[in-house]
């Protein structure tokens, strides 16, 4: 899977094709995409970069959907559980997955200019006898249109 996130990219084709699948994906496994999950996820679509949960709350607040942590805290908790957003522990915050309800393992690549964040495939780990059930990786660094 490639880095999505730093490319050049139909942006409002991207986030209709995110929430399309989204829909999808819990309408097959049963999970409810209410209103403020919804708006939540779009929220997060609306920038290839992590936000905190502060940062959400605020947009909620501001629409009218929520002033209080838990609206905020519990569509994220639920997002993430279904496959959807991805927390970004460098950045203690969220980011919409690229490919939400596939099974993956994602790899995160930060540029510490911009503040972009790019979702692509972490690296096979294998070691004899272990079973790697989780992994986090994270890497820092400048992207393409932020290097001199």
């Amino acid at each position: 899977m490639p880095a999505k996130g730093f490319e050049t990219h139909d942006h409002t084709a991207c986030v209709a094709d995110a929430i399309a699948a989204a829909e999808a994906h819990c309408a097959k496994s049963g999970a409810r995409l209410t209103s403020v999950r919804r708006r939540v996820l779009e929220i997060l679509l609306a920038e290839h970069r992590a936000l905190g949960a502060y940062d959400v709350l605020e947009v909620l607040r501001q629409e009218g959907l929520g002033s209080q942590p838990p609206v905020a805290y519990r569509a994220l908790d639920f997002l993430v559980e279904n496959g959807l957003v991805h927390r970004v522990e460098r950045k203690n915050a969220f980011i919409a997955c690229s490919h939400p309800g596939a099974q993956h393992k994602p790899a995160f690549l930060i540029c510490r200019i911009c503040d972009t964040v790019a979702e692509t495939d972490a690296p096979h780990v294998s070691a004899s006898g272990f079973a790697v059930e989780e992994t986090v990786v994270e890497a820092e660094g400048v992207c393409q249109k932020c290097q001199p």
